[in-house]
């Protein structure tokens, strides 16, 4: 049994030290910086969301009272003033180097069965608004009276991990973080109706990655081919067709797909547009049911980590606490597939975070959380042999 570091520690190990300093030097983190280091501030942002901090005061009154504990992490326990001034003008990319670092170790592990037989990458890309106070957060303009910053997200469909990010401004239109994102080529990218952009279906077709969308209810086309439909299947219409609005040949010259669908629960028509030929036209409905995902991804986010309420105003503050709630998603998530228990998100989440300076093996533990630790004397090499 591993009970010599609290669980807390174990779930940090998971995060390679090396590959940190390495991204702190490369990002500068540190440079002409004294007192607390970048490793310090990281453990207590993530105690901030395993731990539902609600405040740098909390943060540092947490860590503090486990005092005599906290030598196993490598830190101190960080000052609020510390920790604030750290948050405000340590760049927030290092965070965010060392979340694609940890999709990297953790993604292989994480994936589960695949849902679809096709071998393509499949991703779903959407965008959450996260609401802020505007006469705290002026700098975070969105409406009138209302600041807010916006979560672009691409979720990739093996383990259902988040695999890129971008945080803007809630002005930014989804269709131009969109254009910032690039997928390898063969990847199938699902998203709603925001995402209708010709220019951007013409970028996608050109670069060899597929999309499959909801087409908008104004869309002009003209119909090219029309293609048998499965029979005892949800499908009304399977055609291709020619976009024909103004300026959509030069935007979008290509031939797509346009399938009608029935669904299951409500018995509405849905209307979808798609630039793959070769998948049936019933599981173009499934990838676009499967898109659903992401959506119940921001629903957990929002419901158990600190991503609606924030411990510095600034914007380096924000964006630094928000990777860091990815972060701990990735992590949550890994422990989640790991486990034989059968763990929801929140159940797993709420626990955690009752035992995090408990000191038991963590795999353990997530197999068996509501048995008796065995004890220590039960092992013969913990046992002196007096003469």
């Amino acid at each position: 049994m591993n009970a010599s570091c609290s669980m807390f520690s174990q779930i940090l190990k998971l995060i390679s030290r090396t590959n940190f300093e390495r991204i702190v030097n490369e990002t500068g983190a540190e440079y002409r910086s004294k007192g607390l280091s970048s490793w310090s501030q990281f453990v207590g942002m993530l105690f901030c969301q395993l731990g539902r901090a609600h405040s740098l005061r909390e943060i540092e009154g947490g860590l503090k009272s486990c005092e005599g504990k906290l030598a196993h992490l490598g830190i101190e326990t960080p000052a609020r003033s510390s920790l604030s001034y750290a948050n405000g003008h340590r760049p927030w990319q290092l965070f965010e180097k060392v979340f694609y670092g940890l999709f990297e170790t953790v993604a292989a592990k994480a994936a589960g069965k695949k849902k679809f037989r096709f071998k393509n990458k499949l991703v779903s890309l959407d965008s959450t608004v996260i609401d802020l106070c505007l006469s705290m957060y002026d700098w975070a303009k969105f409406r009138r009276t209302k600041g807010a910053v916006k979560l672009h997200l691409v979720l990739d469909h093996d383990g259902y991990l988040p695999c890129f990010g971008i945080v803007t401004d809630g002005k930014v239109a989804d269709v131009k973080a969109a254009h910032q994102m690039h997928f390898t080529p063969d990847t199938i990218v699902v998203d709603d109706r925001g995402y209708n952009d010709y220019r951007l279906f013409a970028k996608w077709t050109d670069a060899g990655v597929y999309f499959v969308t909801r087409m908008k209810d104004n869309a002009l086309f003209e119909m090219v081919e029309e293609h048998a439909v499965p029979q005892n299947r949800n499908i009304v219409k399977d055609q291709t067709i020619r976009l024909t609005g103004t300026g959509a040949q030069n935007k979008c010259p290509h031939l797509l797909r346009r399938v009608e669908a029935i669904r299951e629960d409500t018995g509405d028509t849905l209307v979808l547009l798609t630039n793959h030929h070769g998948l049936g036209a019933s599981t173009i409905a499934a990838i676009y049911k499967d898109r659903w995902q992401i959506e119940l991804f921001f629903k957990a986010l929002k419901q158990n980590l600190k991503i609606k309420t924030f411990v510095g105003t600034s914007a380096n503050a924000v964006k630094t606490q928000i990777w860091t709630a990815l972060i701990s998603m990735l992590l949550l998530r890994y422990l989640q597939r790991s486990s034989r228990f059968g763990w929801s998100l929140a159940n797993l989440v709420a626990l955690l975070r009752m035992n995090l300076f408990t000191h038991r093996d963590l795999m353990a533990w997530l197999d068996e959380p509501f048995t008796t630790p065995p004890h220590q004397q039960d092992h013969p090499q913990t046992l002196l042999a007096f003469a």
